[in-house]
């Protein structure tokens, strides 16, 4: 591939772009397929939704406006005339389906108007937008009043607004650390925006691209988010590695060779290192489909399609790109021997500066030295960082948990304040045979019953049952005065599931019984988890083991592998749990301890933490395979391998972390938790895996750590600038 595209640079540039272009018009002409209610369903809580949807009687997106004063007790006159006006205008919006009489709170500080939106759950916060405007205009029209809007729709789509946010400011953070970091390593703005230019060009062919995919795996709105960081990291990465080893190849070369020969020897050894790393990144990342849930679905989709883009991009826009820069720097360069000639002025010849300098000396000399206690002091520090991962907590992060800075969650703070049996509901689904609907009915009145005598429900508020027109499916909401992350709330759907269903309508024999809501959708999700865990945490560790064994014909390597990247990835979460399931680091980094970890987050870091440290992995381990099959000896080779790749997965390591750390800077706390985990393992992989425990791990193994799956005797392989220089003619 690189071959053909370093002889045809142009049709390889022209082919890339047209690629890009056809990945987003298609996609574009295609559009993107939501995922929907049903593609969330999970657990008890899912066969409950189901029942009530196939019934007519699922949830509705729904809003409430709250009716104040602005100043001391509420005018109930004015307040009723308020409310009469809102719904109105309510009324009269196709988006509408019904407005409830208002309601006043217990302590008649407040009044509220319930809304009902037409179409399904998750298309509320898309519709929405006309209601917030009537709301506005209402207030505008009683400036004694204060007339404000909240409810699943509006928040939902505030955080939507707030995610983009901060997705472009993440952009604006991230990509002017990232060209400094790449002018420092190469010098040149031109060759500093090569890998910008094919990370962004890869982002684009994925976004297209999933689009496409999305008609079979729906996408839940994460996909995107996926893609831009990963697209960026990787993208980057790769062609840094590209880049790098195509000017040591020039440096070696001594102008020996023309920008195709280089580009040959680039792609034979940081051309193959690239492919492979891909490779195990998407193998690693296809393991999240196990989990059978729709946003890791889309999350796996964003990252494998956007990873295949970037080595594609790298094995023949790129190639193509150095030829066509190679051309150019030998122009000039002839130019200014040529003015230097006439001048009479003698050439000056600069090569590349090589080594790794004294920061990375320092660093690897401990390894170099004393490689056992190296190892073990590395990997009890290591271990010390992990421990608090035992304690690990698991949340499914609801509304309750969303940042205050948006405006729809200030108003329902002081909604639920006011009506605070609004936090929670439990929702009783029941399905029983023709003729039992009277018999189901006084069951579910007497569940309503037990409840109300428990202090975790609400009191003095009447259970509502809705049953379905041909009596054989109701629907009992039960409320609970506690936000949805509290243990009031999970201690209350325990006794509904275990205590007060299995004594009433869980005991009439032909009825199918099962309890959805907030609460029950959290932690089912969480318990569905766990249940999944360990086939994707088995799975990704047999295909990491066989990926590098493979890959290097050593059994030993893929255990090192292995071994080196479960201790990397448990290091990662271990700061994690220390830093966000407490509460000293709030005001450091700007959160509200949820007093856990959001229960995507774990599963998630895990697999795609693997998938990176394989990425640096496979590129310093080729390097010491390299110098392996050259004829050097094993200490020899893990020195120059380590030595010769350390700068540039360092710099590497940088341009990730400044990507992953930008997110911290974001406003929802599952968003701050992935970045913060993503930028530690990087920078620990990069430096404490790489340069210090992997180095003293092989150079103790020695000869050992490269035995193949197969025996076979090993021929060193030719200097790759002497077999592509041609031999010089005899001389007669």
């Amino acid at each position: 591939m690189a071959r053909w595209s370093a002889r045809h640079p142009w049709r390889a540039i022209t082919g890339w772009f047209l690629f890009v272009l056809l990945c987003l018009g298609a996609g574009i002409a295609a559009g993107s397929n939501s995922a929907t209610t049903e593609d969330f369903w999970v657990g008890e809580a899912g066969h409950a939704e189901s029942m009530a949807t196939e019934a007519g009687l699922q949830r509705r997106p729904t809003e409430h406006v709250l009716i104040r004063s602005r100043s001391g007790p509420l005018d109930t006159a004015r307040a009723g005339e308020a409310a009469r006006d809102l719904t109105a205008r309510m009324t009269a919006l196709p988006e509408v389906a019904e407005v409830a009489p208002p309601v006043r709170a217990k302590d008649g500080s407040a009044l509220r108007v319930t809304v009902v939106l037409n179409g399904p759950e998750l298309e509320g916060k898309e519709n929405v937008v006309p209601l917030l405007e009537r709301t506005a205009r209402v207030a505008e029209a009683h400036p004694d009043l204060i007339v404000e809007e909240t409810g699943s729709p509006a928040i939902s789509k505030g955080v939507n607004d707030q995610r983009d946010d901060d997705l472009a400011l993440s952009e604006r953070l991230s990509l002017p650390v990232t060209l400094v970091i790449l002018l420092a390593v190469f010098g040149s703005a031109v060759m500093a925006g090569v890998p910008l230019l094919l990370a962004l060009s890869s982002i684009a062919a994925a976004m297209g691209l999933s689009m496409l995919a999305s008609h079979v795996l729906p996408d839940p709105g994460v996909g995107t988010n996926m893609i831009l960081l990963m697209g960026l990291a990787v993208g980057v990465d790769y062609t840094l590695f590209y880049l790098k080893r195509e000017r040591e190849e020039r440096e070696r070369a001594g102008g020996r060779l023309g920008p195709e020969a280089l580009v040959e020897l680039a792609s034979a050894t940081a051309g193959r290192a690239v492919l492979v790393s891909g490779l195990a990144v998407i193998v690693c990342t296809s393991t999240l489909y196990l989990a059978t849930d729709v946003i890791f679905s889309s999350l796996a989709t964003g990252t494998v399609l956007v990873v295949a883009a970037a080595v594609l991009s790298s094995l023949t826009v790129l190639p193509a790109l150095l030829v066509k820069l190679g051309h150019r720097a030998e122009r000039r360069a002839a130019r200014k021997a040529a003015r230097r000639t006439r001048r009479g002025t003698p050439a000056r010849v600069r090569g590349e500066r090589s080594g790794n300098g004294r920061l990375f000396e320092t660093l690897l000399r401990p390894a170099r030295r004393r490689p056992a206690l190296t190892l073990c002091v590395s990997v009890l520090v290591m271990l010390a960082v992990a421990a608090p991962a035992l304690g690990m907590k698991l949340i499914d992060p609801g509304k309750d948990t969303f940042s205050r800075s948006i405006p729809a969650m200030r108003v329902y703070d002081r909604l639920t304040a006011a009506f605070p049996e609004l936090l929670v509901t439990h929702e009783v689904v029941t399905r029983n045979a023709p003729g039992r609907a009277p018999e189901v009915r006084k069951a579910l009145d007497e569940l309503g019953r037990r409840a109300q005598a428990d202090p975790l429900f609400a009191r003095g508020t009447a259970p509502v049952v809705r049953t379905s027109a041909d009596g054989r499916t109701s629907v009992l909401a039960l409320s609970v005065p506690h936000p949805a992350p509290s243990d009031e709330a999970i201690d209350s759907l325990g006794r509904l599931r275990d205590r007060y269903i299995p004594a009433t309508v869980g005991a009439l024999t032909g009825t199918d019984t099962a309890v959805s809501g907030d609460v029950a959708r959290g932690q089912d999700y969480v318990h569905h988890e766990r249940g999944q865990l360990p086939l994707v945490l088995g799975l990704l560790l047999l295909l990491t083991f066989a990926t590098t064994a493979v890959a290097f014909r050593s059994t030993v390597i893929g255990l090192l592998g292995v071994g080196l990247n479960l201790l990397s990835a448990a290091a990662a979460l271990g700061a994690l749990v220390l830093v966000f399931q407490g509460t000293w680091a709030e005001g450091l980094l700007g959160f509200d301890s949820l007093g856990a970890i959001a229960s995507r987050v774990p599963l998630f870091l895990f697999v795609l933490l693997f998938g990176l440290s394989m990425d640096y992995q496979v590129f310093v381990v080729s390097r010491i395979k390299e110098a392996l099959d050259h004829g050097a000896t094993a200490r020899e080779a893990v020195l120059d391998g380590i030595a010769r790749s350390a700068k540039v997965v360092t710099s590497a390591a940088l341009v990730m972390v400044t990507i992953f750390a930008a997110f911290v800077f974001l406003h929802l706390t599952e968003m701050k938790q992935m970045g913060f985990c993503l930028a530690v393992a990087v920078l620990l992989d990069a430096v404490v895996i790489r340069l210090m425990i992997l180095p003293s791990a092989l150079l103790l193994l020695g000869d050992r750590a490269w035995r193949p799956l197969r025996p076979g005797r090993r021929a060193p392989a030719p200097d790759p600038v002497t077999a592509a220089v041609p031999a010089a003619p005899p001389v007669v």
